[in-house]
């Protein structure tokens, strides 16, 4: 599926600044006068952002692929010091040289166009030459992160574990290992808190003041703009957190009241949370790497054949890391490479639903790529994340009827779809106290350690369903934000999976209504990538991009009953 290349030698890698500069060189000094020509440019440029963005993709997989390998994480930090910095003042250039042209206006009536030169444009505002440095140290900063978490690991029962791997223990029926995994792993976490502290502090700086290079009064307002907010507030993003708190977290009360009930404790402790209600022993859907591949492509033939094809050309060419293992990054992610037009699917997993939710997901993500693969320019397929992870979370409804495949029991298969639904229910007010926790950081940027920690604190309380007991574990518990990898490695990149799981609500119920359309609906929203705004992609699947108290009602009120008909 690698797309042959027009403007670049076929035999051309990406190997140093140098060597890259032609290219760059070429399409800035290129005369334009006349609309084949300012096409051809264009076409040009999405060739050559292909190049360099596969380029840059291979070197970060294979740097988390293994964590430990210095030359693999010199290479990756060799491209975003030594080469990532010089294209930056050549894009600016390129993109004010597009933004100029006369023969905007002629492809802006259509609306691909006109959202690409709305990104161009919205790019050109942010630029500055003294951010180039800047967002260099951030990224080797970030990248910092992954090394530091994909080294831990604790030793359970005389075995060395990856934390992932030691999660598993939280789902035993024996309270006590439930109870040690959890103080262990939290424990492990908390050796390298200070590190962690000292690296945020870091980069908290660091972004405010590429903030105000720019113009803007905090990191905040800056990220809004360059994630391309366009279609929503950051308001908006404040009446979302008020919906999920006097929506979604009365739902989570009544799941944890019911856990505890069921378990028939006095008190409902953390390490109660992952175990199933009824004591059962945890649900076991998969072997190994090889075995969650094969049952995710026989999940994927009963969806839409064409889904389980894209999963077997992805095994073909190698395209999968799904096993946890020391010195593998944490986390999971489907990065789309631009040139080859198939994904690769990175994930950590050790034998449990999670891993299978986690696969369906990245699946899904890597179905958008697929869907969206034939789009004429790169740029139109860089899908803002609100409906990139509507792709991968409507893919972990939808692929709900064909779970048998890991589950042959139907008792264990009611068990994985009601730990799904309620999993659903229990995301957002976490989403919502990560976003509203960034907002709190990057609006105060000269807080304290200690600031940080009681902020933190208070805003979690505020989306807490107040059932499990904390007091116990408060030091976890102030440190519990530095998992996530979000606030470390894609700031203000979390709320987008709030919206994209209201989208997905919606997608699989149209699904469930009738099937075929609503498969039509998702497919159809994919395969635009990026050629109309967010309200229109959403139209698009039949579903609508709306996240009021009452539409966030709605659909909880629906996958309340569906959860309610599995209980029965």
């Amino acid at each position: 599926m690698t797309s042959k290349r027009h403007f670049i030698s076929e035999n051309f890698k990406v190997t140093t600044w140098e060597l890259l500069l032609p290219y760059f060189q070429n399409c800035a000094d290129r005369s334009i006068s006349t609309l084949q020509e300012f096409q051809a440019l264009l076409k040009d440029l999405s060739e050559l952002e292909s190049v360099v963005s596969e380029d840059l993709a291979w070197r970060y997989i294979r740097m988390t692929c293994d964590t430990a390998n210095k030359e693999l994480e010199d290479s990756y930090i060799n491209f975003v010091t030594e080469i990532q910095p010089n294209i930056a003042p050549f894009e600016d250039q390129l993109n004010q040289k597009i933004a100029a042209s006369n023969f905007v206006n002629d492809l802006s009536k259509d609306q691909a166009y006109f959202i690409y030169f709305r990104s161009i444009k919205n790019a050109i505002e942010l630029f500055r030459d003294a951010n180039i440095p800047l967002n260099a140290e951030m990224q080797t900063l970030s990248q910092k992160y992954g090394t530091i978490t994909g080294g831990m690991s604790v030793e359970i029962n005389g075995e060395t574990l990856t934390l992932q791997q030691a999660s598993n223990h939280l789902k035993s029926t024996d309270r006590g290992m439930r109870k040690m995994a959890y103080e262990t792993i939290n424990n492990r976490r908390l050796e390298n808190k200070g590190e962690l502290d000292e690296l945020f502090d870091s980069l908290v700086k660091l972004r405010h003041t590429v903030a105000s290079n720019s113009g803007f009064a905090n990191y905040r307002d800056y990220m809004h703009s360059a994630l391309g907010r366009f279609d929503y507030s950051v308001n908006d993003c404040f009446s979302f957190h008020e919906a999920i708190e006097n929506v979604v977290v009365p739902l989570c009360k009544k799941i944890e009241l019911e856990r505890k009930n069921s378990l028939g404790y006095s008190d409902l402790m953390p390490y109660d949370l992952a175990v199933d209600p009824l004591n059962r022993e945890p649900l076991h859907p998969f072997t190994d790497g090889k075995d969650l591949l094969e049952k995710s492509i026989k999940c994927f033939e009963r969806i839409d054949p064409s889904f389980a094809d894209n999963l077997r050309i992805m095994a073909n060419k190698g395209f999968l890391d799904l096993e946890s293992r020391l010195g593998k990054a944490p986390g999971g992610y489907n990065y789309p490479l631009a040139e080859s037009g198939i994904p690769f699917i990175f994930m950590n997993a050790a034998g449990s639903l999670r891993d299978v939710e986690t696969m369906v997901h990245e699946g899904g993500h890597a179905m958008h790529s697929f869907l969206s693969e034939e789009l004429e320019l790169n740029a139109f397929k860089n899908v803002p994340m609100e409906v990139a992870e509507v792709a991968s979370m409507a893919m972990e409804l939808i692929s709900m009827e064909a779970w048998d495949v890991f589950f042959e029991n139907a008792e264990d298969l009611k068990r994985a779809k009601i730990e799904q639904l309620e999993g659903v229910i229990a995301t957002l007010p976490w989403i919502a106290t990560i976003d509203a926790f960034q907002h709190w950081i990057y609006t105060n940027p000269q807080h304290t350690k200690e600031e940080r920690t009681t902020a933190w604190i208070q805003i979690a309380g505020k989306f807490d369903a107040g059932v499990c007991e904390l007091g116990l574990y408060k030091n976890f518990l102030a440190n519990s934000w530095q998992k996530q990898l979000h606030v470390y490695e894609v700031p203000f990149y979390y709320i987008e999976y709030g919206f994209a799981q209201l989208g997905a609500i919606a997608i699989w119920r149209n699904v469930l209504l009738d099937k075929k359309n609503g498969l039509d609906g998702y497919k159809k929203m994919l395969s635009l990538g990026y050629t109309k705004a967010i309200p229109e992609l959403f139209e698009a699947g039949q579903i609508k991009f709306d996240f009021s108290a009452e539409y966030v009602g709605e659909l909880f009120a629906f996958v309340w009953d569906e959860l309610q008909k599995l209980k029965a």
